[in-house]
C-alpha cells in the first residue's frame, strides 16, 4: 500500500534523525511548498518539532525531528504482551529459565542468518544482506562506510520494550553480530536506543 507524503516524511525523519524542509522535498521528490505544508500539519499534530541551527553566515537553518509522539508512530511489536510473558517466565521459572529462552532465540537467529549469509564473499556483502534481513524484521537497518570504517545502523527497535525489560536480548544481538561478521573484525555497539540514542549503531573495525 502506497504511503502518504506525511507518512513518508515521518519515515524519513525516523531514518535520518533530522532534516530541513529543502532536504525533505528533494529526497521525497515533492515540491518545497508541499513539504512545508506537510511539515506544518505534522507540527500542529505534535508529531514533529523544529529547531533553528546556525551554520555560519546567514540566517539559521530550520531542522525538523520527531517528537515522542512521532516516535510512537513506529510501535514496538506486541510490547505489552511480550513484557508480561517475560515477567511471567522470570517469576514462575526463574532468571535461569529466562536466560535459556534468550540463548535459544540467539542460537536460532544465528543459524537462520548464517544460512542467508553463506554466499557473501566480502564484509560489504555480509553487511548488505544483514541490513536487508534486519529491515524485513522491522529494524530499518542500513550500513555505511565512513573514513574507512564500517557501521551497521538500526533506526528502529521493534522489540524495544522486551529489550528494556531484559537486556539479555541486546547482549545476544551484539554477540550474534560479532559471530556473523567474524574474524578478523570486532563489532562494538557505539550508540544504543536503550541509553537514549535515536538509533543503535554498531561499529565494525579490523
Amino acid at each position: 500500500m502506497k504511503k502518504s507524503a506525511a507518512e513518508r516524511i515521518l519515515m524519513f525523519l525516523k531514518m535520518r534523525g533530522e532534516a530541513t524542509s529543502l532536504l525533505i522535498s528533494e529526497e521525497l521528490a515533492i515540491t518545497k511548498e508541499g513539504a512545508r505544508k506537510h511539515l506544518l500539519n505534522l507540527s500542529q499534530e505534535g508529531l514533529i518539532k523544529s529547531v533553528a541551527k546556525s551554520e555560519g553566515v546567514g540566517r539559521p537553518s530550520t531542522y525538523y525531528t520527531l517528537t515522542e509522539k512521532g516516535f510512537a508512530q513506529f510501535p514496538d511489536m506486541h510490547a505489552d504482551v511480550t513484557v508480561q510473558l517475560l515477567r511471567s517466565v522470570k517469576n514462575l521459572l526463574g532468571e535461569n529459565a529466562l536466560n535459556l529462552l534468550i540463548n535459544d532465540r540467539e542460537k536460532n537467529t544465528y543459524e537462520r542468518y548464517e544460512k542467508l549469509l553463506e554466499k557473501a564473499e566480502s564484509l560489504e556483502q555480509r553487511l548488505e544482506i544483514l541490513a536487508n534481513i534486519r529491515t524485513e524484521e522491522g529494524y530499518m537497518a542500513e550500513w555505511k562506510k565512513e573514513e574507512g570504517e564500517y557501521f551497521l545502523i538500526e533506526n528502529h527497535c521493534p522489540i524495544c520494550a522486551a529489550a528494556a525489560e531484559c537486556q539479555g536480548f541486546c547482549r545476544a544481538e551484539l554477540s550474534n553480530f560479532q559471530n556473523l561478521i567474524g574474524s578478523p573484525y570486532k563489532v562494538d555497539r557505539v550508540k544504543h536506543i536503550l541509553l537514549g540514542a535515536q538509533r543503535c549503531v554498531y561499529k565494525i573495525t579490523q
